[in-house]
């Protein structure tokens, strides 16, 4: 099946108002005429009504870096997928391994972030991968696989089919480490496979799984070349246009898909 890719640009806590609002203006500028390709911005929290109006009426989607489980309530610093959602986005990231790694989040809560994400309306974008110390044990499908059925298990097909995927090798985000093509490739049939387990072949099949970890312009095309890579999760990178349109372009050329006005 032939999958549209996607690439997702992941601000991390970086961006004044004016800052993002003049990266998203480059970007939405950039990605004018382009088709074949999906583009998300998931700037801060403070900035997401900024760029919805940047990208208002525009290709370029807009998406929430994180959101809590709970629709409302005492949760002081926490945003809810609700509230995201009102202020235009439509993607979220939930488990990143910063998230993981510094906020104590674990399998359960991230499936609780899911939930709450789909019964407002938004795509979860789920993120999963293993430490450095996981791959030299040679647990990396066993890692990957525990965090997709915690963020995933329980869940309808119908729902599953709403959701997408990123593999990030904890080991190569910023620190300009990148899993090898084949490296990728590897991790992303193997969650595939689960995928199809957790849901059916039909949902797997269609379902975009990105890479992220030190994606860049020069490594783009050959991570995006392999079948089962479908785009990219970019941190760094998409903090400068030229660099962050560049991997949009990349995946473009490397699925063969010429870019053409709408």
């Amino acid at each position: 099946m032939a999958r549209e890719p996607v690439v997702v640009a992941n601000w991390k806590m970086h961006a004044t108002l004016a800052e993002a609002r003049a990266l998203a203006t480059a970007v939405r500028d950039g990605c004018r005429g382009l088709t074949g390709v999906r583009v998300v911005l998931c700037p801060p929290y403070t900035a997401l009504a900024t760029v919805a109006e940047v990208l208002a009426g525009g290709s370029v989607g807009l998406g929430a870096q994180d959101a809590h489980w709970e629709a409302a309530g005492a949760w002081t610093g926490a945003v809810s997928p609700g509230q995201a959602r009102d202020a235009g986005a439509r993607v979220v990231i939930l488990g990143h391994s910063e998230r993981r790694q510094h906020f104590g989040e674990t399998d359960e809560v991230v499936g609780r972030k899911v939930g709450a994400a789909l019964a407002h309306g938004l795509v979860p974008l789920v993120c999963v991968g293993e430490t450095a110390a996981e791959r030299a044990a040679g647990t990396t499908e066993a890692v990957v696989a525990r965090q997709l059925r915690g963020a995933f298990a329980g869940r309808a097909p119908a729902e599953l089919a709403r959701c997408w995927i990123a593999y990030e090798p904890v080991w190569a985000i910023g620190t300009g480490q990148t899993a090898t093509p084949a490296q990728a490739a590897e991790v992303h049939a193997r969650l595939r496979g689960r995928l199809a387990e957790l849901a059916d072949p039909a949902v797997a099949a269609a379902c975009p799984i990105l890479y992220g970890g030190s994606i860049k312009p020069d490594n783009a095309t050959a991570l995006m070349a392999e079948a089962e890579v479908d785009g990219g999760l970019v941190g760094g990178a998409s903090l400068r246009a030229p660099d962050f349109l560049a991997i949009v372009r990349a995946a473009l050329e490397a699925k063969g898909i010429a870019a053409h006005a709408r």
